[in-house]
């Protein structure tokens, strides 16, 4: 007699639920940018939507409590000129959210612990580098203040936020970027590309480290849609959550370290097709109800939530579902990062559950061009320019350039005002 093996998995069982109407956030006017990214972000305070705005862009943020109908005069987060194409909260800081917009910047912003009551206008920096849209925003994952941007001019930017300066530029990508991606350390990153090729890149040598992958190690076909998948990867329990735009379904994996190395769990199918989603990080679920993953869904006008649940008949804290999990405090600054260190996230426990902090504040010291300066006299032709933009390196020039014929002008001033002192002295006496 023979005997079909079950492969054992903790998380073989998992199943998706939808959470009630009155749970969702519905009357949301999502955005129809034709654009590819998730429109939507979220953490354990937040929910953030990229929404429909006449006379620039704009992003709804609602506390995760403001369930319900949303007022149609909701105050917004505004100031971009051109469409919202990507937000990403601060892994660090749940009050912090960066935006990139088709006016080719970059803007970030602090938002209140309590509901909006107004418009939020002024962004904490504004990020100008990019000489087009602005499609791709990406925290380091344990880095304080890092934050990279790339847009259509196939430009990648890393900057610190605190300083709102540019610290590496990498313009590697011969075609439009779609996607990118830090490894868990922050050391690497990877980026998908017009041109079909994947690249592992290593920013601070500002190099790409591997294009020409060998055969994969498993290949799933899943079905014939067109629609972008959106991958949402789990580290703690090694799954994935494959969301198609357009798809109407959720489909979830488990990867292993043997073969066939990836396993297909289940899918979660719903009514609506999705517009985008949102991934909740791992301090943000209830592990009351053994439930390792959130996601929220956008529809035309709603946003639904969707829980991953591994059902349990015990009421105790599951040590086996919930390892030790990133937190929220960074394990660098970036200087050490720059400088080549490399650190895992610091871990926390979800024993207790996670109670988000309150807001603090980010400040920007921005740096003086002329404090920059080297004691030296040099040409500015002849400075380190590798890890400027070009566009911001010609700013910078013509910024260079006002001020000494400003300088000029005011010794000149000060020269002829000598001259009639002395005049008049000499006619005095």
């Amino acid at each position: 007699m023979s005997r079909s093996i079950v492969r054992q998995s903790k998380f073989r069982h998992v199943y998706g639920q939808s959470l009630k109407a009155e749970q969702s956030y519905d009357d949301i006017r999502v955005s129809k940018v034709t654009w590819d990214s998730s429109f939507c972000a979220v953490n354990p305070k937040f929910l953030a939507v990229i929404v429909e705005s006449s006379g620039g862009g704009a992003f709804l943020v609602l506390p995760l409590s403001k369930t319900g109908r949303v007022d149609k005069n909701y105050p917004l987060v505004v100031g971009h000129s051109g469409p919202i194409l990507d937000i990403d909260w601060c892994p660090h800081d749940d009050n912090v959210i960066a935006s990139g917009s088709e006016d080719c910047t970059a803007m970030v912003w602090q938002i209140p612990d309590h509901s909006l009551i107004r418009p939020v206008t002024d962004p904490i920096v504004v990020l100008e580098g990019h000489s087009k849209r602005v499609g791709i925003i990406s925290w380091h994952p344990t880095t304080r203040n890092i934050l990279l941007s790339a847009g259509s001019d196939n430009l990648i930017i890393i900057w610190n936020v605190g300083t709102g300066e540019p610290l590496i530029s990498m313009e590697d990508h011969p075609d439009l970027i779609y996607s990118i991606s830090w490894n868990r350390n922050g050391s690497l990153f990877c980026t998908t590309c017009k041109d079909r090729r994947l690249r592992v890149c290593d920013p601070r040598k500002r190099e790409v480290v591997a294009t020409n992958f060998e055969e994969p190690i498993a290949l799933l076909e899943l079905d014939t849609s067109n629609g972008v998948l959106l991958p949402y990867y789990d580290a703690d329990a090694n799954m994935v959550y494959l969301c198609g735009k357009g798809d109407s379904s959720v489909r979830y994996f488990e990867i292993t370290e043997e073969p066939p190395y990836v396993h297909y769990l289940n899918t979660f199918s719903s009514k609506e097709p999705q517009r985008g989603m949102g991934f909740m990080p791992k301090r943000g679920v209830d592990v009351t109800k053994c439930e390792i993953a959130r996601l929220f869904k956008l529809h035309d006008k709603k946003c639904e939530v969707i829980t991953m649940t591994v059902p349990r008949k015990s009421d105790l804290f599951q040590d086996d579902l919930y390892p030790d999990t990133a937190g929220p405090e960074p394990a660098m600054e970036p200087d050490e990062w720059l400088d080549g260190r490399d650190e895992d996230p610091i871990l926390m426990s979800l024993r207790d559950g996670y109670i988000p902090p309150k807001s603090r504040e980010l400040k920007v010291a921005k740096k003086n061009v002329l404090d920059s300066r080297p004691s030296t006299r040099r040409s500015m032709s002849t400075l380190e320019t590798n890890s400027l933009p070009p566009q911001l390196l010609e700013r910078l020039l013509e910024e260079l350039q006002n001020l000494k014929a400003t300088v000029l002008s005011q010794e000149k001033r000060i020269c002829d005002l000598e001259n009639k002192l002395s005049q008049y002295t000499n006619g005095t006496d």
